[in-house]
């Protein structure tokens, strides 16, 4: 009993750490792009991924099971309570690790690398690397170009749908003194400006103009659609299509962390979906605030459309995938679109991305080899 306990402590601590370090993905456009403050995102993020974590259990069945270990290892070891705490340890250490340190990786990722140590240190021995590569380690691997693709696809679409219906973009012009380190007012120019004036004051200061950075004001558009504003139009829509990735991301995690503790056979199905979707929640309010600048501001620099644009990609490949039992990771198609949207518009921080992707890489060995030990540890203890 004493494992079923710990079993089921860990596999609350690895929700935790999962929504520490992924429940803002979700609504890291909205703040990378200054559409809301942080409280606001981490508030909306919170709210519609506790609604995807409630409704994953109608639609995402085949994750539960895959998540289990079921077809991966042999089914003597999936249902062993060691092994199972060995991959909620792994994983869910492993997620915390990159959360402290401010790197966005995947939950999904962390599992599978899990999966993979402990199911190597039983005494079976034995991974299904068939089941693994096509199952998992396929999803895994193409989404994220997959996610770029689109991403960069959909934003010249977008931009020359927005220019069709004649809505202007505007940049902001910063006056004051000091190169507008200390800005004295603010407004609106035609992107076309381009010039820098300076002029001396009779007190010997200078007074400057130039275009401001996105955190002193931020581009808006001019027009309308349907008589609705289209600043006004867009910002909700930004906020319905980063709902939509949370929701994408509570539906796709919540399973894939469940299938641990309901294989023991000792907890209740809406019992335990209730407790990983309210430790989901806590770790994002507690702990989201370094992964969240990592994924708003340093990514790329994104204005409102963009961060729409790169938000109605995630959420379209997270749920399909969540649909047909793929277990892709939010995280790196998160990632990969708002990439595809920096490299289009040239904003891109290729080093952040480096960072990133050596983060991914260090994810699935770290995590098999906590869970190994962990393994071998209690093993050796019964």
């Amino acid at each position: 009993m004493s494992i079923t306990i710990a079993l089921f402590v860990f596999t609350i601590f690895l929700a935790y750490a999962n929504g520490a370090n992924d429940n803002f993905k979700g609504v890291a456009t909205l703040f990378g792009s200054n559409t809301t403050n942080y409280k606001v995102a981490l508030g909306w993020a919170t709210v519609t991924t506790i609604a995807g974590s409630l409704s994953s259990i109608v639609v995402a069945h085949k994750l539960i099971e895959a998540f289990s270990g079921k077809g991966l290892v042999p089914p003597v070891v999936a249902q062993e309570p060691t092994f199972l705490l060995a991959v909620a340890v792994g994983a869910g250490l492993t997620v915390m690790i990159a959360t402290l340190t401010g790197f966005p990786i995947s939950t999904t990722h962390s599992l599978v690398g899990a999966l993979i140590g402990a199911g190597l240190s039983t005494v079976v021995g034995e991974v299904n690397f068939a089941a693994l590569s096509g199952g998992f380690v396929a999803p895994l691997l193409f989404s994220p170009f997959i996610a770029v693709i689109l991403a960069a696809i959909a934003y010249r679409i977008f931009r020359k749908g927005r220019l069709a219906l004649g809505i202007t973009k505007e940049d902001c012009l910063c006056v004051g003194e000091d190169e507008c380190e200390e800005a004295v007012a603010s407004t609106a120019l035609s992107s076309s400006a381009t010039s820098i004036t300076t002029m001396p004051l009779p007190n010997g200061a200078n007074i400057s103009a130039k275009f401001a950075k996105n955190e002193v004001c931020q581009e808006r558009y001019q027009g309308a659609v349907m008589g609705i504003g289209a600043e006004k139009l867009l910002d909700v829509m930004h906020f319905i299509s980063a709902g939509a990735v949370s929701f994408a991301r509570g539906l796709n995690d919540t399973p894939k962390i469940m299938g641990l503790i309901l294989v023991a056979g000792a907890f209740d199905i809406q019992y335990s979906m209730l407790m990983i979707a309210f430790a989901m929640a806590i770790g994002g309010v507690l702990n989201a605030k370094k992964v969240a600048h990592v994924m708003s501001r340093d990514i790329t620099y994104m204005n409102h459309g963009q961060g729409f644009t790169a938000n109605i990609v995630t959420a379209g490949l997270v749920i399909v995938a969540s649909k047909f039992g793929m277990p892709v990771s939010t995280t790196h198609v998160s990632v990969g679109s708002l990439f595809g949207i920096g490299a289009v518009t040239k904003n891109a921080d290729y080093g952040t991305i480096k960072k990133i992707v050596a983060s991914w890489i260090l994810t699935l060995p770290i995590a098999a080899t906590i869970a190994a030990v962990v393994y071998l540890s209690v093993h050796a203890l019964q």
